[in-house]
């Protein structure tokens, strides 16, 4: 299986092979490669980035994003919950939309403070 390692500028691929002690991991420049494989493989993460609705006319959508990364195999499910939320109030930059978001302890935050100055509370 070949991975593009995203943690670094290098952007090495990654070749990852199961031989008979264990993965071996191959391509990598540094040691987060090595890292960044074996949690690719094991258990794959993200930080989501996307945009919420409002009931602002103005500023029809505002973004947000994750506060921590999430697994992977939950990106569609948050957004269906993100999909499914709105802003009602002049909410700024790290203020949370959404708590918790399946009991992992991660939020949904807004990354923006366009409410706040357009409203005159920045």
């Amino acid at each position: 299986m070949d991975i593009l390692c995203i943690i670094c500028p290098n952007g090495c691929l990654l070749k990852t092979e199961n031989s008979t002690e264990g993965l071996k991991i191959t391509g990598n420049l540094c040691k987060k490669g090595i890292d960044f494989a074996y949690e690719e493989i094991n258990n794959p993460v993200r930080t989501l980035c996307t945009t919420i609705a409002t009931s602002f006319p103005e500023v029809p959508v505002l973004p947000v994003r994750t506060s921590g990364e999430i697994p992977k195999s939950l990106i569609m499910e948050t957004m269906k919950i993100i999909n499914a939320g709105f802003v009602d109030k002049p909410l700024g930059i790290g203020e949370i939309v959404i708590k918790n978001i399946h009991n992992s302890g991660i939020d949904i935050i807004i990354t923006s403070n366009i409410l706040k100055e357009l409203y005159g509370l920045s």
